[in-house]
């Protein structure tokens, strides 16, 4: 996915108005993703009673925190044109943003696998949500998001943007393999970065949705409470699946797009001008949505956040962020 996100952030000849735009939202987008994360982080340390989802969600969480490191140089590189930060940052953060993408959609099939055994298996979700196990099994989601964002580290490198000069005002961060390496690469990043933990995701969600809809006849008080919280859970586990995928369906689209005109593959600036733009903040927009979805959905989040007077902290900063986009 960052992939597609590099190549759309290095479009040529930003208009004043994206210019200015783009560092606005993007400052936004940073302090709110922030915050959010951290106090998710800190409420899931508070809480003595943490359970394999728990586990995940941190995990997704800290995926977001490092993806959201790599916004203030896509942002000045947006804003002055060019990418004065050299090379090593170059692959450095280009390594750091397709790590972090891919392991936060590996995460959310984690999720949706465990949230499937808790409601449909339950005694195999004990096993295998147990500390230890689901821990190992949160670290091992990070090995093939490692793998798949190697290619950036080694093969990305500057390159000139206009074709001309090799100042340092005119390299960006761009293409790393040839032509078809590159359509390959992003091919199989969409495939096992995406569409696969997708696919994952879907079939255990419908399998979820079955099983609840066919044991609804017959519940017991106890039992209707209890299905009543799954189900709540579910519905979360769901938005936050469907946050992800809306946020990045756009760049994915844009990436596909351009590989489908191959004139535009090996260009460093490919013409998709205010389309690129939004995509690209779409994108990195998948960083805030899980905070809110918490605040919203998780009545446990909320009252983890009064318990240990955090809202007083949310309600500040997401109330000066809407306040000020406002007036």
């Amino acid at each position: 996915m960052q992939s597609a996100m590099d190549n759309i952030s290095d479009v040529s000849g930003p208009s004043d108005i994206e210019r200015i735009l783009v560092p606005i939202l993007d400052t936004f987008i940073l302090v709110a993703g922030v915050v959010g994360h951290i106090l998710v982080i800190t409420v899931i340390f508070q809480d003595t009673s943490a359970n394999g989802t728990d586990i995940l969600l941190l995990s997704l969480s800290v995926s977001d925190l490092l993806l959201l490191s790599c916004i203030p140089y896509h942002t000045v590189t947006i804003a002055t044109h060019h990418w004065p930060f050299g090379s090593f940052m170059c692959k450095a953060v280009s390594f750091l943003g397709a790590m972090c993408t891919s392991a936060s959609a590996f995460t959310l099939a984690a999720l949706a696998f465990s949230r499937f055994l808790t409601v449909v298996h339950p005694s195999k979700a004990y096993r295998w949500r147990q500390g230890r196990r689901i821990k190992l099994a949160t670290a091992a989601l990070w090995l093939p998001a490692i793998v798949l964002a190697l290619p950036q580290f080694s093969w990305r490198t500057l390159v000139s943007a206009s074709g001309t000069h090799t100042t340092r005002q005119d390299m960006t961060c761009f293409h790393f393999l040839s032509d078809t390496s590159q359509i390959a690469y992003g091919m199989c990043h969409f495939m096992f970065a995406f569409a696969l933990p997708l696919g994952v995701i879907v079939v255990a969600y419908g399998k979820i949705y079955n099983f609840l809809r066919k044991t609804r006849r017959g519940r017991t008080g106890q039992a209707d409470r209890l299905e009543s919280y799954q189900t709540q859970v579910t519905q979360t586990s769901v938005l936050l699946v469907l946050g992800f995928a809306l946020c990045w369906l756009p760049s994915y689209g844009l990436m596909l797009a351009q590989f489908a005109d191959h004139s535009t593959v090996t260009r460093p600036s490919p013409p998709y001008g205010a389309l690129a733009t939004f995509a690209r903040v779409t994108s990195i927009s998948s960083t805030v949505v899980n905070p809110i979805l918490y605040v919203f959905m998780s009545q446990k989040f909320r009252k983890e956040l009064k318990n240990y007077e955090l809202w007083y902290l949310c309600f500040m900063v997401f109330g000066c962020i809407v306040f000020t986009a406002i007036y």
